[in-house]
């Protein structure tokens, strides 16, 4: 492995904590490191990953590779994920060598496979879409007879941000992936079919759980989604239902706390449609054991921000306080645009806006990629969504002025 292999221990007995991957979740881990005054030390991809870039002991490895991780988290009190693919014998083999993973090889099973988060979380009574497992095109066109075309198919490992998500309105649809079922990789056991839900809004939930079983919840926010990626989150979500969030903030700790979760986790749902006269209600949509895009608001809009809780969670200190510091703070993402050089822009953001938190990732430029994000805060929405969107468009070179 390159880079620095072995972490630097801080005196007083202070803990490392290790991250699997080196991607922007990992880098905005390590200000509240330092803070905290806890070493980090992330396994990255390579020396440029955009943790290794602020994390001084951030040796060169694959998540995929066993004798890299276990050399990495030879030196690590604790070991936590920048994302979910690590596979899961490897996983296995690190608890058995005694690492403390958090959150755990059973816990993130979960977050890696979606049907079996489905019949977990269905065997809950956690309120779901219609979803069925399917190897043929026959159970395809038997589930879009049942629930209505179009449906939802998804691979059930390895999709995010839109990717490994199809909408079928016919088996033909989806022959490609179907001729892949039965080999190796994410379609190996099947298609996740699921209904297309007619929902109001999306909606995320995030919660941190320490191994003692303590646990905090933020806000209930709205996602706002482009091409499936999330562009804008709203943190609280507007005019959302007391009851609505009471619920949905309830099925979150529930989840974390059946499925043992260590950590942050995020539960994304939908606000659906009640009948006539009834009130919203939810289905979950997705899982992630990490910090999460839905989160990134609480840095600057929250007492406790999701790195620092991660940290403080997977550690089993004593959680922070998540409750919000202004009445409203809006997430804008800065997707790669037609600036390859940000720094221009960047200063012309902090110039225009003082109170605008810009956070990038120090990651190349690449159209769509997400390699920023802009945080406002305070007591107008609206003015709050102008000033954050304005910002990210102006990073991304959508506006010039």
């Amino acid at each position: 492995m390159g880079g620095v292999s072995q972490p630097k221990r801080a005196p007083g007995g202070f803990p490392v904590v290790g991250v699997v991957g080196g991607g922007q979740l990992a880098r905005m881990m390590q200000g509240p490191a330092v803070e905290l005054g806890v070493q980090l030390s992330v396994l990255a991809e390579s020396d440029t990953a955009a943790a290794a870039l602020v994390v001084p002991s951030s040796p060169v490895g694959e998540h995929t590779d066993l004798e890299a991780l276990r050399a990495f988290a030879a030196h690590c009190d604790v070991v936590t994920f920048d994302h979910e693919h690590v596979p899961p014998h490897l996983l296995e083999a690190l608890e058995a060598d005694g690492v403390a993973l958090h959150p755990t090889r059973a816990a993130l099973h979960f977050a890696q496979d979606k049907l079996a988060m489905r019949e977990r979380l269905s065997g809950l009574g956690i309120a779901c879409p219609r979803w069925s497992r399917a190897t043929t095109a026959a159970e395809v066109t038997a589930f879009g007879d049942e629930v209505g075309w179009p449906i939802i198919a998804k691979t059930p490992r390895g999709g995010y941000d839109g990717k490994g998500v199809s909408v079928a309105s016919s088996a033909d649809d989806l022959t490609e992936w179907i001729s892949r079922i039965g080999e190796p990789g994410p379609l190996e056991h099947g298609l996740l079919l699921e209904e297309k839900v007619d929902f109001v809004r999306e909606l995320a939930v995030l919660i941190a759980r320490s191994p003692s079983g303590q646990a905090a919840a933020w806000p209930v926010v709205e996602t706002v989604q482009t091409d499936g990626i999330c562009t804008e989150v709203l943190a609280p979500a507007p005019a959302l239902d007391a009851d609505l969030a009471s619920v949905a903030t309830e099925a979150a700790l529930r989840i974390a706390g059946e499925l043992g979760v260590t950590g942050v986790l995020a539960v994304e749902m939908f606000e659906v449609r009640g009948a006539t006269g009834d009130a919203s209600s939810y289905v979950v949509n997705e899982l992630a054991m990490r910090p999460h895009n839905s989160g990134h608001w609480s840095m600057d809009g929250a007492v406790t921000g999701q790195f620092e809780q991660h940290l403080r969670a997977v550690l089993d200190l004593p959680l922070g306080d998540p409750r919000p510091r202004a009445p409203w703070t809006v997430m804008a993402n800065v997707l790669g645009g037609d600036y390859e050089h940000l720094y221009p822009a960047y200063r012309h953001i902090m110039a225009r806006d003082p109170g605008a938190k810009v956070h990038v990732y120090g990651k190349g430029v690449r159209p769509g990629r997400k390699i920023g994000h802009v945080n406002v805060s305070g007591t107008d929405l609206d003015d709050a969504r102008e000033r954050a969107g304005h910002a990210a468009d102006y990073l991304r070179g959508v506006i010039t002025e």
